[in-house]
């Protein structure tokens, strides 16, 4: 069996972030309660393009922290969740309507939600030369996985190959959004480089990105599943590589790349050192140590396999050894490190993952439960099998 990794880029490419952080502070002296961040050298008008996704409100939160005069340009659906302080501009890319853009000038412009090139081409048609910096977060997933043992900046990437990737649009794409999400991300990075050119553009490319404001359960499935003990199905041996990076991290390095004016492309993701399924599981269990009823049960794939046990989707953040797609937790980020890249313990993420979620109404959460992870009368028979193969 395949791990669903296209499809649950489908899934998350769709929702487009849908929850943001529901209780996000007025303009606060502190930056989530802890002391003040400090104020940034030389202050900057930064323009944040989206701004109510998963990292969006966390580089508002801390842009303002530091000093930094910012708007965000979106549809106006989410606005609520902004503290004060914030320009609000408003308008929808995906119908061209660009217009509340024109005639005005910003340092550096943050450019998070596009997946279609045309999103990049219209907003540059009125930006560019009204900017000193654009920075596009992109993905690891416009890599190619053949046949490579690890993945850096210079690795291949998926080829587009249809007709007109300026064309192309969630209409064009219909069913075939996951399978088309690295190849179009790959040709928007083109374009943005083509419209700004390499002195002035910044590509971060980002890993599985989770934390609080993550609606798509991909990693709190494991915090949320440990902390209410019993037996657990875990994934293989415990050996496999895994990399996650906390929406927080990416939002605060990425503020401090515009404050450094750093330009290039970077691979975002974590943790500093090589993290296995095992060491990630026992840090989350680590933060929950009330919580003596536990047993990781280590299943290998072919077992799970033949229970019809769906790597990624299921088994969240985790893909067989075997398969070419797990190069992705094999991706080098030498680069973002040598650039800053810093990481908060894995504890503080599985906790903070958790009390977002408790913050949202019943109803969401059970919704947001049900897009990842194995549901639990699943594992129940899964643990059954597995106890009558040792018997």
């Amino acid at each position: 069996m395949k791990p669903d990794r296209r499809k649950f880029l489908e899934l998350s490419a769709a929702a487009g972030g849908a929850f943001a952080l529901s209780g996000i502070v007025k303009r606060p002296s502190t930056y989530r309660g802890l002391p003040d961040v400090g104020s940034a050298q030389s202050p900057l008008r930064i323009l944040i393009l989206g701004g109510t996704g998963l990292t969006g409100p966390f580089q508002v939160r801390y842009a303002l922290a530091r000093g930094h005069r910012v708007t965000v340009f979106n549809r106006g659906r989410r606005n609520q969740r902004l503290p004060e302080g914030v320009e609000q501009l408003q308008g929808d890319r995906e119908l061209h309507q660009t217009d509340a853009l024109k005639g005005r000038d910003w340092d550096v412009v943050i450019d998070n939600p596009p997946m279609f090139p045309f999103w990049i081409r219209d907003a540059a048609n009125v930006l560019k030369g009204h900017t000193r910096q654009y920075v596009f977060i992109s993905t690891i997933s416009v890599y190619d996985p053949k046949d490579q043992t690890f993945i850096e900046e210079a690795s291949p990437l998926l080829k587009y190959t249809g007709a007109d990737p300026q064309a192309e649009t969630r209409q064009t794409v219909g069913n075939r959004l996951g399978e088309m999400y690295g190849p179009l991300k790959a040709e928007s990075e083109k374009e943005a480089l083509r419209q700004y050119g390499e002195a002035a553009t910044t590509i971060i490319r980002p890993g599985l990105i989770v934390g609080p404001g993550d609606e798509s359960f991909r990693f709190t499935y494991w915090p949320w599943r440990i902390e209410r003990g019993g037996d657990i199905v875990a994934p293989g041996s415990g050996n496999d590589p895994v990399q996650v990076i906390d929406s927080r991290d990416l939002a605060e390095w990425t503020v401090r790349m515009v404050e450094a004016r750093t330009t290039g492309i970077f691979n975002a993701t974590g943790p500093r050192a090589p993290l296995t399924m095992a060491a990630m599981l026992h840090g989350i269990r680590a933060a929950f140590p009330g919580n003596k009823d536990l047993n990781l049960i280590w299943m290998p794939w072919e077992f799970l396999k033949a229970q019809e046990v769906q790597p990624w989707q299921e088994m969240t953040a985790w893909i067989p050894d075997d398969d070419p797609e797990s190069v992705i937790s094999r991706t080098k980020i030498d680069r973002a490190l040598a650039a800053g890249l810093t990481f908060r313990p894995l504890a503080d993420t599985a906790v903070a993952s958790l009390e977002w979620l408790a913050q949202q109404p019943e109803a969401d959460q059970e919704r947001i439960r049900g897009r990842a992870g194995l549901p639990a009368e699943k594992e129940q028979k899964v643990l059954a099998a597995w106890r009558a193969r040792e018997s």
